[in-house]
């Protein structure tokens, strides 16, 4: 009677024998950082719209710079999460 052959000690992933596959993570869409970036735009509208200090160029200038502090952040967190190698 013969022996049945040994196991691996672990699964091979996907027919490549002693090697990992990294599955990239892809971004959920919508997060929490956009949702803050969406509703205090939402009140930059409202307080553009109510009141008579605040006129267009104001309001472009203010999300202008709210759009580049909100990309240099997302940069900054994805930086976070690169893989040294």
């Amino acid at each position: 009677m013969a022996t049945p052959p040994e196991q691996p000690s672990r699964p091979s992933t996907y027919g490549y024998q002693g090697t990992t596959l990294d599955i990239a993570r892809l971004p959920i869409p919508g997060n929490a950082e956009f949702a803050v970036y969406f509703i205090i735009e939402i009140i930059f509208v409202i307080i553009w719209i109510a009141a008579d200090s605040v006129d267009t160029h104001d309001w472009v200038w203010f999300t202008t710079i709210l759009t580049a502090f909100y990309i240099l952040s997302r940069g900054i967190a994805k930086a976070s999460r690169v893989l040294e190698q």
